[in-house]
């Protein structure tokens, strides 16, 4: 008898969820569970580890029970995380020694300062990693919790303790210790691996003080993570496909080839581009990543990351602090309802401007009002700069991986905005195409591990499976194009520090 589904375990920032997926890429069934957010002081945020596996574990057994499903009902089982989020371990009782340092989490930046502040150990880590050093992704999370938490070090030097991000520490509790495993994306988000040699960095855990028997086994991300043997969980289910967040959701999108790139609309955005075999070395304040791959690709593949700091963010602080809309849904209609934005640009730089400027003392401003100036344009230039600052990234990436963008995939909430999207079409000059499934980062997870156990017969399988829900075409005049560009590069340099 045939399995009928593979399950996807999306673990987020907020939530954790569990969804079913079908043979023809549909998501049939999903249950989400919230967990706590912990600031214990300002710049500080932490997770209970604990509370992640509880949230994540029971909404995989309440799908499986509420939908009465057996082991030998499921596949496979996909794990998409969020990224850099670091937890430590002990590996003999199985308890975090301390709770998780989030991604978010700011406190490590003086270690940053004190090991990474000259150009030559910037260079050194960015040639190694295709990191910017910064205190968002793990190394120095791992660092302060060796330093910090009572007995920590003696324990790791030891080999007592466990580091993982939070796939490895769920894969650990799912195959009840039996697998201390990561995939090659997560890996490559901790700033202490080696994405040209693929394997950990003996200088980088040297500068960091981070003893190597910690550290998980690296894996493909389609492939073998060990089976469920936890006692509260079905047993004997096949963990088949692993990938940090953004990686998911670019294989999600099905770009699985050098020049494609998606596009996540979150609380902020996320833009990927894969580019192949290349590991392409940003001169604009990208950072390279390893991309996620179907079983059987012969080497490595890679992508360009940048992030936009304020999106759907914006939309809130709309919301909640201007009370300009009353629903984030109402920004299209609103947008539509004037001809332009009048002149009026919004640069949203309330936590600085990030990719390709990284100005961290930037902050936010609303130019070129006037006494005609209505609520309808101030909502339209914030939404506008949405797609700006989309554009700007753009452009850094198509400059270092020295190709144009063949197309923009688009996910995530306000990818449901239609005047967005047209205008984030306009003014990239390239077409824009939103499935009619926009949870590609679960697929994502989904589609690796079903293509590990021949769920899926192959990559070109999931194209065909693939629906498009809308293409954008780009019909801006060259004019009118060139007039808003200059508009928007005179309100971000003035907006600079």
């Amino acid at each position: 008898m045939h399995a009928s589904y593979v399950i996807a375990l999306d673990q987020g920032t907020t939530s954790s969820r569990a969804m079913l997926v079908d043979a023809a890429g549909c998501i049939v069934d999903a249950v989400q569970n919230t967990f706590p957010q912990i600031y214990p002081h300002p710049g500080w945020v932490e997770h209970d580890p604990r509370d992640i596996l509880s949230s994540q574990l029971s909404a995989l057994t309440e799908l499986m029970v509420c939908r009465s499903l057996e082991p030998s009902d499921i596949d496979s089982i996909g794990i998409t995380n969020q990224r850099e989020t670091t937890v430590l371990w002990n590996r003999e009782t199985g308890q975090p020694v301390a709770n998780a340092i989030v991604w978010q989490c700011r406190r490590t930046a003086p270690i940053i300062e004190e090991l990474c502040g000259s150009a030559d150990t910037v260079r050194a880590i960015a040639d190694r990693t295709g990191l910017v050093p910064d205190a968002y992704f793990s190394a120095s999370k791992i660092k302060w919790l060796l330093d910090h938490v009572p007995g920590a070090r003696e324990d790791a030097e030891a080999g007592r303790l466990a580091f993982g991000t939070v796939d490895s520490w769920l894969v650990w509790v799912l195959t009840n210790g039996r697998v201390h495993a990561t995939d090659v994306t997560n890996a490559s988000r901790t700033m202490l691996y080696n994405i040209h040699e693929m394997r950990w960095d003996p200088w980088l855990l040297d500068l960091f003080g981070i003893p190597a028997s910690l550290l998980p086994e690296v894996r493909p991300s389609s492939g073998d993570f060990g089976q469920t043997a936890n006692p509260g969980i079905a047993p004997g289910i096949p963990i088949r496909g692993v990938a940090g967040d953004q990686q998911a959701a670019l294989f999600g999108q099905c770009c699985f080839e050098a020049g494609q790139a998606k596009n996540t609309y979150g609380t902020g955005c996320f833009l990927l581009m894969h580019t192949g075999a290349e590991a392409c070395r940003s001169t604009h304040n990208l950072v390279t990543t390893i991309a996620a791959s179907a079983p059987g690709t012969p080497h490595p593949e890679y992508a360009l990351e940048g992030s936009v700091f304020m999106a759907g963010a914006l939309m809130q602080w709309l919301r909640d602090e201007l009370g300009l809309i009353g629903d984030v849904s109402e920004t299209s209609a609103l947008a539509r309802s004037v001809e332009s934005a009048g002149g009026v640009y919004v640069v949203p730089a309330f936590t600085g401007l990030g990719a390709p400027y990284w100005d961290a003392d930037a902050r936010g401003a609303i130019y070129g009002l006037t006494r005609g100036t209505s609520r309808a344009h101030i909502v339209r230039a914030a939404v506008e700069s949405l797609a700006y600052q989309v554009y700007d990234l753009a452009q850094a990436m198509e400059a270092d991986a020295g190709r144009a963008l063949s197309v923009l995939k688009v996910d995530g909430g306000a990818s449901a905005n239609d005047f967005l999207m047209q205008f984030q079409s306009d003014l990239l000059r390239t077409p824009l195409h939103r499935p009619q499934n926009t949870e590609t980062t679960a697929l994502g997870a989904a589609y690796l591990a079903g293509l590990s156990t021949g769920f899926w017969k192959d990559a070109g399988r999931l194209c065909d499976l693939r629906s498009t829900d809308a293409v954008y075409e780009p019909c801006m005049e060259d004019a009118r194009h060139a007039e808003l560009l200059a508009g928007w590069k005179r309100a971000v340099q003035r907006t600079m520090s």
